[in-house]
């Protein structure tokens, strides 16, 4: 299935109950802390590939569910991959019209969103790459990154309590939040490392209507360069 296509509602909400469900551990990331956590690993300092950060999906102990059968397995990683590349193409060609994937609860009579579980997740992204995160906290883009840490940092001061006391406070940094975020990805987008480094090759490319360089006579794309 092509990875570009957006989630249907549907599919949303297909992965939405099997994270919720019985399958999963009781610890396994619901579906704002998922978009929390994948928005990190999206915008952040470095690459990381899914063999890495894919388990932590299912819980602290990475323990995957005990899936039907493969053809499921396949549904619901593929839906998590979509989902994941939603948010790239979003960055890529709209950071500003990206928006954190936020839970809304009653308060007072009020709706207000509950900024929490994202970025718990969020949090959880970046602790993949905690080193390679540090640089932001002093820069031009550490502001930006506050309201995160405040909501999702397993500790903060006891003088900043005050700020997040509330939920109307949670409400408005949660605001502040998706207004940062492509700030933060402006931040990291030049300085981003890829997952490894590009091997220089010392012998040009072999064209497709180029002998093979097998020695066997035939071009390239009838013989090692053939499909399959």
């Amino acid at each position: 299935m092509n990875l570009e296509q957006p989630l249907s509602e549907k599919e949303f909400d297909d992965l939405d109950n099997f994270l919720l469900s019985d399958r999963c551990a009781d610890d396994a990331m619901t579906l704002d802390t998922l978009h929390g956590y994948l928005t990190a690993i999206a915008v952040g300092p470095e690459t990381i590939m899914p063999a890495e950060w894919l388990p932590r999906v299912w819980g602290e102990d990475k323990t995957a569910p005990q899936w039907k059968n493969p053809k499921e397995e396949q549904r619901i990683v593929n839906l998590i991959m979509r989902f994941m590349n939603e948010i790239l193409i979003t960055f890529e060609v709209s950071p500003k019209e990206f928006e954190p994937l936020y839970v809304e609860h009653e308060y007072e009579g009020e709706t207000l969103i509950d900024p929490e579980g994202w970025c718990w997740g969020f949090w959880e992204g970046l602790e993949l790459r905690a080193d390679a995160w540090a640089p932001v906290w002093d820069s031009e883009a550490g502001p930006l990154m506050r309201p995160i840490y405040l909501l999702g940092a397993d500790e903060i001061e006891e003088e900043e309590l005050a700020e997040v006391d509330n939920p109307r406070k949670a409400h408005k940094l949660a605001l502040e939040i998706e207004a940062n975020l492509p700030g933060i990805y402006r931040f990291w987008l030049p300085r981003r490392k890829g997952a490894v480094e590009t091997v220089k090759r010392d012998e040009p490319k072999v064209g497709r209507n180029d002998d093979c360089p097998c020695g066997s006579g035939k071009k390239f794309k009838k013989c090692c360069g053939a499909e399959g």
